[in-house]
């Protein structure tokens, strides 16, 4: 983190020929004013100098007797980090400001908010959700970027997804817009529109790439910057750096992060209007995805009740995180077929025990991961692109020395490392497969299908697009959201010729039900 914001700095000063020290502030004028504390933190850094150097000499970077010394840039000269902020009172007023910015949480009246913000990160729940029904009205913090918007904070027996209470004659229970009765036959709309019509919600139990992980390039592309190029921080951190609300299972707002927003939770829709805002994306950033207890950790962040609710599909897509981790020795960490058998079996009997009865459940493959390495190594990091001096082979071994790549044994330079990770994820793919094939539920039916990136590539080929643009330019690593918009297309197209039956019929209403909700001033 340090060597990425001092190298904006030192980019900044170049870019508009000032000193480092002139930077710094305005890259805190672009900043958002709560945030700022960042910049106070940096102010004392008023001299060019390698970022390397500088974080390595505030004690932020360090080098472990035994281990490399992990560096960005070219290495400087070794004196330079004996020398530089070793007694100056720059040095100590930075620890001074960093040591009270990270034990904010120790002070008595922000430690129990502190803790509220860690079991909602935990267990994926909203932050501001006060009558306990797992839905919101507030977008971040888990809010409804990840989940239905909740109509009635203030009643649990409403949100998105439940059957409609008395076919929501005189309320909306379910959120979906649609009730009261039609005063020309005494039906209530949402009997006469939804009744029979296969309503359901859609579920995502994911991994980053479901969250949809993604940190802005003008953040670091000092050639753009500007004040509005932050003006989305504040969300971005609140949503974890995910961007759920455009993701290709739950995205439902036009995207604002470049290439356009299609999902699955759209299409099923605009399918049957009824399904309005019944979705939940039930995703994490890093570490494996399942904890030991499956049962226990669906049981908080899942929200479905088998007896009030709609069906829903489930997606069952972590497309990367049983083979992805930070390890040297990274192969040893990769979740083992017998591990995936194990987990996803667990996670589907809980399933079965909540889901109503006629839902569906798809498993889906893992990516082929070399397709990263491949199309990337030699290209330009954004921080590399003012001086031509950072491709992504070295970020991917800078990430790898600091023991934080998000997966060690696909961005890496050793060619048969790369192919042992794709032949494990392959193996936890036909597990999955094989999972599809042979086991039966009660109240679901299940499908496998692989992760469609070779099918997006040629798409996108066609369209007159390079590979490298369906992946995240600053990480590197996750999918982009044209690869996630595309892949929506794939991923429905197969699903209407090979298993209809999960789609639902397609509701004869929908253009009464969007008439008579405009007619309404509804939007």
């Amino acid at each position: 983190g340090c060597v990425l914001v001092v190298s904006v700095i030192e980019q900044l000063a170049q870019w508009h020929n000032s000193t480092v020290k002139a930077a710094v502030e305005r890259l805190c004028t672009y900043i958002p004013g709560k945030y700022q504390i960042m910049c106070h933190m940096l102010c004392c850094i008023d001299r060019e100098m390698n970022a390397d150097v500088v974080c390595h000499s505030l004690k932020l970077c360090k080098q472990d007797p035994g281990q490399p010394l992990c560096h960005l840039y070219a290495p400087p000269k070794v004196s330079l980090f004996s020398t530089f902020f070793k007694a100056t009172d720059c040095g100590r007023s930075f620890k001074l400001e960093l040591n009270r910015f990270s034990s904010i949480c120790s002070f008595p009246l922000l430690a129990n908010l502190c803790e509220k913000i860690k079991y909602v990160i935990r267990n994926k729940l909203p932050f501001e959700d006060f009558d306990g029904d797992k839905f919101s009205t507030f977008p971040t913090l888990r809010g409804y970027h990840w989940r239905g918007r909740d109509c009635n904070d203030k009643n649990t027996t409403v949100y998105p997804g439940r059957r409609p209470v008395n076919w929501d004659a005189k309320s909306d229970s379910n959120c979906n817009g649609i009730w009261g009765v039609d005063p020309k036959d005494g039906i209530p709309y949402e009997e006469k529109f939804c009744k029979g019509a296969d309503s359901q919600g859609v579920v995502l139990l994911g991994d980053s790439a479901g969250a949809h992980f993604h940190i802005p390039p003008e953040w670091m592309t000092v050639t753009q910057m500007s004040a509005k190029s932050f003006a989305n921080l504040p969300m971005a951190f609140t949503d974890e750096l995910d961007w759920p609300q455009f993701s290709e299972i739950t995205g439902f707002l036009n995207s604002t992060i470049g290439g356009w927003t299609d999902s699955l939770y759209l299409r099923l829709r605009r399918r049957n209007r009824c399904n309005h805002r019944d979705l939940q994306n039930i995703s994490q950033n890093g570490t494996m995805y399942f904890p030991t207890n499956i049962a226990e950790y669906l049981s908080y962040s899942l929200a479905r009740s088998q007896l009030l609710d709609n069906p829903a599909i489930v997606i069952y897509a972590t497309i990367g995180n049983d083979v992805c981790n930070g390890n040297r020795d990274t192969l040893a960490h990769m979740t083992t077929p017998q591990e995936m058998f194990s987990n996803v079996v667990q996670a589907l009997q809980y399933l079965d025990s909540r889901l109503p009865n006629g839902s569906h459940v798809i498993l889906t493959g893992l990516v082929d991961g070399r397709f990263l390495w491949d199309n990337l190594h030699d290209r330009y990091h954004p921080l590399g692109q003012l001086n031509r001096d950072v491709t992504y082979s070295q970020l991917y071994s800078f990430l790898d020395c600091l023991q934080v790549s998000p997966c060690s044994g696909w961005l890496t330079p050793n060619e048969t490392l790369r192919n042992l990770t794709s032949e494990r994820a392959l193996q936890l793919s036909n597990v999955l497969k094989e999972i599809a094939r042979s086991e039966k539920f009660a109240n679901f039916d299940i499908f496998y299908m692989d992760f469609p990136l070779r099918q997006t590539a040629e798409e996108w080929r066609k369209m007159g697009g390079e590979p490298w643009q369906l992946i995240e330019p600053v990480d590197g690593f996750h999918p982009s959201q044209i690869a996630a918009a595309l892949g929506t297309s794939i991923t429905w197209q197969k699903a209407l010729h090979e298993w209809p039956q999960v789609l639902g019929k397609e509701n004869p209403f929908n253009d009464q039900i969007e008439a008579i909700f405009k007619d309404q001033g509804g939007h």
